[in-house]
């Protein structure tokens, strides 16, 4: 059993220096520059909203799945394997724990180290060590227990500017992670409308085929009975041998998307298939919302922004080495040539004190750290600003496309209602022996033409739709940050639970 033994009064006095030097901590000084996030130019609005509505507050995008607004069954179901399987989530998700994991070692210095040490040993000292007493024997034992505790004063703030930088590090790959989660769901949200595009590109054509086959029997039926010559033979044999080549591209294309859905959730192309689909998604009218919003809204820009305060902490850090590390040690335990007794008072030894080192010359390397940082700072908020433009040009590029495209597919609309009154009165009057089968393969190879166009449309428009949501940030926002700065993403337990 060990007994207890009140310390020497000197100890107590010095015990009571060391708690004035913690109260004098917590009001210790902190050289990093008061953090302010970049200004950057906001306009009252957006210019390309066309037909579309201010948000309102009941009109955010749901946080569980954006894509759900297209009300597409199939897509419901790949959307959730990108967070589960992509490997570039698992990698980002590793990032994200490597910035936790630093940040954990550096709040770790704000509190006391504490060791603990023993050690036995015989000794045997040299007859001729100098200053050696007489009566010194040459063989000993040494027993020693030792605990220690060290704590690191941090009067300048170094320390406490680390924590500060590595948690805005770890909320800037927290918002990586969100970001590069939301880029891989929009991917595969067009590359799905892509496919879905050439599944109903390819219903328009084997239909097509139909129709082009049918008339090459009827105008063999006419050439068979002297009204129709070898060259309308060979037209009608043209336009059915090129559309078949049409439905051979649209085939080879259409492999191509599917095997990148395969690889999007994390699935080898070789063992994927997805069936035909001819399903019209729903075309979902968003709300821009107010750009001083966009702000909040993009994880991209919620990284951007923590990385400026990360640089900003860094400068407080750097301008700590100027001054001296101020440390205070406590170490006590028993000393003895014997184990019987060890742990007793006379066998005891303490040491108390603090330590102060301060750098005296070091070539110029503080002054360049400084430097480093403040350029560091400077780097990352015109990336921020960057970012902030960037961001409002995507959500600018996507109204426009869906304010233009929508007046667009109208046009085209009419278009193809004439195509169709086309090819139909080309085909009667071809029959009646009006006009020559020239007058058919135009009209067909224009209404063909213009039903594809159509199509392509529509995918465009489901395209511009998704790219919109990305620009406006998905469902995501800064609360996710801000509500518990140690909270993972959920793509993060997602991608746990598929591991």
């Amino acid at each position: 059993m060990v007994k207890r033994f009140p310390l020497p009064s000197l100890a107590r006095g010095r015990l009571k220096l060391v708690a004035l030097a913690t109260t004098a901590l917590l009001g210790a000084c902190s050289f990093a520059p008061v953090y302010h996030a970049p200004a950057a130019a906001i306009p009252t609005h957006f210019k390309e909203t066309g037909g579309w509505q201010m948000a309102q507050p009941a009109d955010e995008l749901p946080r569980d799945g954006w894509w759900k607004v297209f009300h597409d069954p199939m897509l419901d179901q790949l959307e959730p394997k990108v967070a589960k399987a992509n490997p570039n989530i698992a990698a980002a998700l590793a990032r994200h724990d490597e910035a936790d994991s630093l940040t954990a070692q550096a709040k770790s210095a704000l509190l006391p180290t504490i060791g603990l040490g023993a050690q036995v040993q015989r000794d045997r000292q040299s007859a001729l060590r100098p200053l050696r007493g007489s009566g010194q024997p040459n063989v000993y034992n040494a027993n020693t227990l030792d605990v220690g505790i060290g704590y690191d004063l941090d009067l300048w703030g170094k320390v406490r500017n680390e924590v500060k930088a590595g948690q805005a590090t770890s909320e800037a790959s927290a918002a990586d992670l969100a970001s590069l989660q939301l880029s891989l769901q929009a991917k595969l949200a067009t590359t799905w409308f892509n496919l879905l595009g050439l599944d109903q590109q390819s219903k328009l054509l084997d239909d097509t085929i139909a129709a082009y086959r049918h008339a090459l029997e009827l105008t063999e039926s006419r050439h068979r009975g002297g009204i129709a010559s070898d060259l309308d033979v060979s037209r009608a044999q043209n336009q059915l041998a090129a559309a078949q080549a049409s439905a051979d591209d649209v085939s080879a294309r259409r492999a191509l998307y599917e095997h990148a859905i395969a690889t999007l959730i994390g699935v080898p192309a070789s063992d994927f298939n997805v069936a035909s689909d001819t399903l019209r998604p729903h075309l979902p009218n968003l709300p821009a919302g107010l750009p001083s919003a966009l702000l909040q809204r993009r994880p991209d820009i919620a990284a951007a922004e923590r990385r400026v305060a990360s640089a900003n902490a860094e400068i407080g850090v750097a301008k700590a080495a100027f001054f001296p590390d101020l440390s205070l040690g406590l170490d006590g335990g028993f000393q003895s040539d014997t184990f019987s007794p060890w742990l007793a008072a006379p066998n005891e030894m303490w040491s108390i004190g603090p330590t102060l080192v301060q750098t005296i010359f070091d070539g110029g390397l503080r002054k360049a750290k400084v430097r480093e940082a403040r350029a560091k700072l400077a780097e990352n908020g015109a990336d921020y600003k960057a970012t902030v433009l960037n961001a409002f040009q995507q959500v600018e590029d996507n109204l426009a496309l869906l304010h233009h495209l929508g007046d667009e597919a109208q046009r085209e609309d009419e278009a193809l209602t004439a195509a169709q009154r086309t090819l139909t009165l080309s085909m009667s009057r071809y029959r009646d022996g009006v006009v020559s089968y020239l007058d058919v393969v135009t009209a067909q190879t224009t209404a063909l033409s213009t039903q594809i166009s159509s199509l392509e449309l529509d995918t465009r428009r489901l395209n511009a739709t998704v790219g919109l949501i990305q620009a406006i940030g998905g469902g995501w926002s800064t609360q996710q940050l801000d509500a518990n700065a140690d909270a993972k993403p959920d793509a993060k337990s997602d991608a746990k639970t598929a591991s």
